[in-house]
């Protein structure tokens, strides 16, 4: 077979969204679109604010000679110095535009970073449960992934993170708010983290993945990795807060103080260019430019988060309240999670086993739905428990 072995593994290893991707449409096409609850995928459903429609109106009537022309690699000057200012404000610290690098979305961004600090054999910390593309994008530059867990509620486990550092690890990856948990890293604990990296006798950077910062709940701050740690790197992209994730627009932040700054800045905005993304989509950084600090109305997905909170909990599943972002990531009733999404299959309720995030034993969904398919769901949930139930 020409096919790379390593693509088929990770095929393999990558399966189980694409799986229930596939199933839904089979059962869509089966009993019609209207009749199956799908939570597997976490695309964002609600429109763009309206202030982006008129960015584009703006940013297109003023397009002159060269607008669609290559620019710096590292994005323009205008438009890092406008994300410079939001973030500084979010992260309590100065910035300017020689902290900010343009990106094609976070995938594009963690896979720059990766780039730029990695070796072959360097280990990079993941967290469990995580997002299952943190292993491909480490793997792209010859890193090694080292999975931690996480505490009981998927807070950090700071022992873990200690004892699993060696003298291989060149960073650490968070996600907060966490795809699939929700949780928030408080910041006593991001604190004791960067306490922890301190301690090690090498460079250890930590990277934190942004995507959801602005999709919280009742209030919970988002607390500052800056703050925390000064060989932290910001990675996000206005897919979410924006909900604009097909248009491929994010960043790179670094902390004003980092090693070896001027080096890790031209490093990765080297590493942006032969990578193949050359640069972050000229029209994008335009209109994200005059969007600083807008962001979707949060408060349809905190009513679908208590509506969905509230089916889960008649239903008598176990779960920990997201904080953030938009998954649920209950416990499966059985041991064997995969099984347990396959009876809600049956139900025609489409979710993603927990091991397809690193983590058996749970199963997760994502509420970027309607509020009627989740509302249609409760009988459904409410049979596969009974089922469950029955198997034990």
């Amino acid at each position: 077979m020409a096919i790379s072995q390593k693509m088929l593994a990770f095929a393999e290893r990558s399966s189980w969204i694409r799986k229930m991707f596939e199933e839904g449409a089979r059962l869509k096409a089966l009993h019609g679109a209207e009749q199956v609850c799908d939570f597997s995928l976490g695309n964002p459903d609600l429109p763009p604010p309206a202030r982006y429609q008129e960015a584009v109106r703006q940013v297109l009537a003023g397009e002159g000679p060269g607008a669609h022309a290559y620019m710096a690699n590292s994005g323009y000057p205008f438009v890092r110095e406008a994300v410079a200012k939001q973030i500084g404000t979010e992260q309590g610290l100065a910035l300017g535009p020689e902290e900010i690098l343009m990106t094609v979305g976070a995938a594009g961004a963690i896979n720059v970073v990766m780039k730029a600090l990695l070796d072959p054999g360097d280990e990079v910390l993941i967290l469990a449960p995580f997002f299952v593309e943190y292993h491909f994008y480490v793997d792209n530059h010859g890193g090694v992934t080292k999975i931690v867990s996480t505490a009981a509620d998927f807070s950090l486990d700071l022992v873990a993170i200690e004892a699993a550092i060696s003298e291989k690890t060149k960073a650490i990856i968070i996600n907060s708010p966490n795809n699939p948990t929700g949780q928030i890293y408080s910041a006593a604990e991001l604190a004791g983290l960067g306490a922890i990296l301190a301690r090690a006798p090498q460079t250890i950077y930590l990277i934190s993945d942004e995507p959801y910062r602005k999709i919280v709940y009742d209030n919970h701050p988002v607390p500052s990795v800056f703050a925390a740690c000064p060989n932290a790197i910001i990675v996000s992209s206005y897919s979410k807060d924006l909900s604009l994730p097909g248009e491929r627009i994010g960043y790179i932040a670094v902390h004003p103080g980092i090693e070896g700054k001027p080096q890790l800045v031209g490093a990765m905005t080297l590493a942006n260019r032969i990578l193949g993304f050359v640069n972050a989509p000229a029209l994008m950084q335009r209109v994200v430019a005059q969007l600083q600090g807008v962001t979707v109305d949060c408060g349809v997905y905190a009513r679908r988060r208590a509506l969905f909170c509230k089916v889960l909990s008649e239903a008598g599943y176990e779960f920990v309240p997201p904080k953030g972002a938009f998954y649920l990531f209950p416990k499966s009733p059985i041991a064997d999670d995969a099984r347990f999404v396959g009876l809600l299959a049956e139900e025609r309720i489409l979710g993603v086993p927990g091991r397809g995030f690193g983590m058996e034993g749970y199963f997760r969904l994502a509420f970027c739905v309607e509020d009627a398919v989740i509302s249609r769901s409760a009988e459904g949930f409410k049979k596969a428990m009974a089922r469950a139930k029955s198997l034990t």
